[in-house]
């Protein structure tokens, strides 16, 4: 048992409320003197170091703290934690979730000393240019392994080093990768440039830590659930019949790996790519694979009745306009069909189920534990097995907030209420999804049992980390025989033992660590500095395996890749090729260059862009917020997804949004471009994707009509981009053609909030003769009403300045000529 510790006494802190551990003042020093990536074993205090560290640097420096953790109860535990912790009025240490609105959080930011928050919100505030990190002194990234890809974090990152007076940065994790290679991407990833390594085996550490007896229980499942798994398993084998005739596989096994199953996909993209019909019809086969492959592993490892809801979303799925072949042809299947039946007739007991009313017999009864938790990967089997439990014990589920088909998930407040409940002894047994591995201060419990073995170290590690704290602990993973969950058990075995290996060797190899990404620091930090056109122009692929087209994304059919310019509008073709020729005589003189009247472009000196809030999912909002002399601002606009100036907006689609929105009946492209095109005088539409003509099973030439008629009867500039990376390029040179060649300003016709009734009479008189919103303000100022205006005589008109012949001849013309 760890001595007891004299209480920590400095600035900004509580008297006495921290005990004093040498090991945590030990990694705060270093933490406060560099960008540090902290590693510490689960439940020892990573968040008092980060603590410790913003204590100081408000203190030294002043400024304020962002704390980001990523999921809503991490924030809200993180919070109540510092709000005891420090001497800070409890008002300063504000929660940024996605709970609180937009404007309430710019307002929040303002006054705060510590802000803690969810990465997601504070991305979406940077791209909307909401709020500016240019005070924030201490920043920290709670479970920093995550920063890889496109995560929040590796863009927040960015973003900071770029615009912080004075940054420091604090990563933590009690598992941050499981090789050198990926702790080394983490510490490039987020300007990290000192690692420091704590283990159960440091003399500071160890008195503080207790062992955790693991145990593995094997079931046996009845021959009727076997029988479920075997009838799925025949139609598995009949798919991979179809995929070895194509040359992608060699093997009918329908327990081949995953590896095996993504090298298959990529060679079904790689003849999607070439053009092979062969292609598209086995992507859509490896789809209902990947579907059936779910089920099994549902009826194996999880329940009868996890697999029929499955099953039951799927017949959902198939009945839905727009459903995909794979769902269709699954769920229409005899075999599929008869496992449906076995699974609704079964009423029988998972012996999972028994198992584990059992050890929680066991701990809770028969050796007087107090609590107990259960963790499951399904919200179907939570929500079953805490059904099934409440007959013997007092049992509450914890999932996450997101609502599924047939389930509602909790709230913000539910999550801490049933948290609250289970520290204070309300309830006995927590069955709890994976929300609650991360991180969470869930107290120390009797006995955690997996439901299933975890096939990633790192889950494992951080569910293990919620006993064996202050006294020892038991952990029991239950894995039912010859089935995928004895894979994930020797999978599970292997890289905990690895990472086991490698945090002892992380501490060895530190020096080498640190050199290798100091020495691609100062390179990192310039490229933070410098914006972010490598990335740009290489966007994170998608990695999903889903089916939703059928057909994936990679084809580049001939007939729609020689000349994407190709009959586009003059203002297609300039803005496409990113030239400033000059337009007619009345848009020059409508924008105020006879007369030196100039439009403001945007804020601060930048060009704007407007960005639809749904935009947010793709990269092409964050890629241009991180352009030097290019702001971003998110809405929630009525029309399009990019508002550009005055004049131009963007409809953005993918090549398979584009077919899809063909065919929606409920709200079809044709209609939001009409709406665009009443809004904007030049509507823009930019097609993503080189595989427009590969979609579904659609005639090409019904496509090429589309685009015809989006052309000729809309008036809508078709342009056509490889994909994101292109996309952002396009927006940002149309932007700056648009606000710094031509002097226009931007302006959302199209967005919900009401408009003050001077923002309507500058509406108003903007689109006549598409003068624009700087000659309208200049018209109403010198005429006083929209009436005064639409009357005036052209004589009269001339004497406004930036009011030429040509745009007072338009203005007349247009007022005073009769309606055909």
């Amino acid at each position: 048992m760890a001595t007891e510790a004299a209480g920590i006494d400095r600035p900004l802190l509580v008297d006495d409320f921290l005990q004093e551990r040498r090991y945590q003042l030990q990694l705060a020093e270093s933490a406060a003197r560099d960008h540090t990536l902290v590693c510490l074993p689960t439940g020892l205090g990573k968040t008092t170091v980060s603590l410790l560290v913003t204590a100081e640097r408000l203190y030294e420096v002043g400024g304020k703290a962002l704390f980001l953790a990523p999921t809503k109860p991490l924030v809200q535990q993180h919070a109540d934690f510092y709000r005891e912790a420090l001497s800070v009025p409890d008002d300063e240490i504000v929660v940024f979730t996605g709970d609180v609105k937009p404007d309430d959080r710019a307002a929040l930011w303002n006054d705060a000393r510590i802000v803690i928050a969810t990465p997601q919100v504070v991305e979406n505030d940077l791209v909307g240019n909401r709020i500016s990190l240019r005070d924030v002194t201490h920043l920290t990234f709670d479970e920093c392994h995550r920063a890889t890809g496109d995560y929040a974090y590796v863009y927040i990152a960015e973003r900071y080093h770029a615009d912080a007076a004075d940054p420091l940065v604090t990563g933590m994790s009690a598992s941050p990768g499981g090789d050198t290679e990926e702790i080394e991407t983490v510490c490039e990833n987020l300007g990290l440039s000192n690692v420091e390594v704590m283990t159960e085996a440091d003399a500071d550490v160890d008195e503080y830590t207790h062992d955790t007896d693991v145990q593995w229980e094997q079931v046996t499942l009845p021959d009727e659930v076997l029988e479920i798994r075997d009838a799925l398993n025949e139609v598995i084998t009949d798919r991979l019949e179809k995929l070895k005739s194509l040359g992608v596989t060699n093997t009918t096994n329908p327990d081949l790996s995953q590896k095996d199953l993504n090298k298959m996909r990529g060679q079904l993209k790689q003849m999607m790519d070439n053009d092979q019909s062969d292609g598209y019809k086995g992507m859509s086969t490896h789809a209902e694979v990947m579907k059936l492959r779910r089920a099994t592993e549902l009826v194996e490892t999880q329940s009868v009745e996890s697999v029929r809801r499955y099953f039951e979303r799927q017949r959902e799925a198939a009945r839905s306009s727009g459903a995909s072949k794979a769902s269709q042809r699954m769920v229409a299947d005899p075999k599929v069909r008869e496992a449906m039946r076995k699974a609704e007739a079964f009423d029988g007991l998972h012996p999972k189920f028994s198992k584990a009313r059992i050890l929680l017999a066991e701990t809770l009864g028969i050796n007087e534990g107090e609590r107990a938790i259960l963790f499951t990967e399904s919200r179907d089997t939570a929500e079953a097995l805490v059904e099934f439990l409440s007959a013997s014990f007092d049992v509450r589920k914890f999932v996450g907030q997101g609502d599924k088909e047939g389930s509602d998930g909790m709230t913000q407040k539910q999550q801490q209420e049933t948290l609250d409940d289970f520290k204070a002894g309300e309830f006995e047994v927590l069955v709890s999804t994976s929300v609650a591995e991360e991180g969470l201060d869930v107290p120390e419990v009797d006995l955690v049992c997996f439901y299933e073995p975890v096939p990633t170290a790192i889950r494992s590690i951080q569910r293990k980390g919620r006993t064996g704290r202050q006294a020892e602990g038991k952990v029991v993973v239950l894995m039912a025989e010859d089935t995928r969950d004895e894979a994930f058990f020797w999978i599970s075995r292997r890289r905990e033992k690895k990472m086991a290996s490698q945090l002892a060797e992380l501490k060895e190899a530190t020096d080498d660590i640190e050199e290798t990404v100091g020495d691609d620091g100062q390179a990192g930090l310039d490229a933070f500095a410098g914006g972010s056109a490598e990335r740009d122009a290489e966007p994170e692929p998608d990695g999903n395996a889903g089916d939703a087209n059928d057909g994936g994304d990679g084809s580049d059919d001939p007939a729609d890749g020689s000349n994407d310019d190709a009959g586009l509008t003059d203002f297609a073709a300039e803005a496409r090729a990113g030239g400033d020729e000059t337009d007619d005589e009345s848009d020059a003189e409508a924008d105020g260059d006879d007369d030196g009247v100039v439009a403001t472009a945007g804020v601060d000196d930048g060009v704007e862009v407007v960005v639809d809030q749904r935009e947010l999912d793709s990269s092409i909002a964050k890629n241009l917020s991180t352009r030097d002399g290019l702001v971003t601002r998110l809405e929630t606009l009525a029309v399009g997804d990019y508002v550009l100036s005055d004049r131009v907006a963007v409809e953005r689609k993918s090549a398979a949004d584009f077919v899809d929105s063909m065919l929606d009946a409920d709200r079809s492209m044709f209609e939001q471009v009409g709406e665009l095109s009443r809004a904007y005088a030049r509507p823009v539409m930019v097609v993503e994707g080189t595989n427009l003509y590969g979609q579904r099973d659609i005639d090409p030439n019904a496509i090429r009509g589309a685009l015809a008629s989006l052309a000729v009867d809309f008036d809508v500039s078709v342009l056509r981009t490889e994909d994101e990376g292109d996309t952002t390029e396009l927006l940002a040179t149309i932007a700056k053609r648009e606000q710094e060649t031509r002097d226009r300003e931007v302006s959302v016709h199209g967005e919900k909030t009401t408009k003050t009734r001077a923002e309507q009479q500058e509406y108003v008189v903007s689109a006549i003769a598409d003068i624009g919103p700087v000659t309208a303000r200049t018209l109403l100022e010198h005429f006083g009403t929209v009436e005064a205006v639409m009357t005036a005589p052209e004589d009269d008109l001339l004497e406004v300045e930036g009011v030429g012949p040509v745009t007072a001849e338009r203005i007349r013309e247009v007022v005073g000529s009769e309606y055909e």
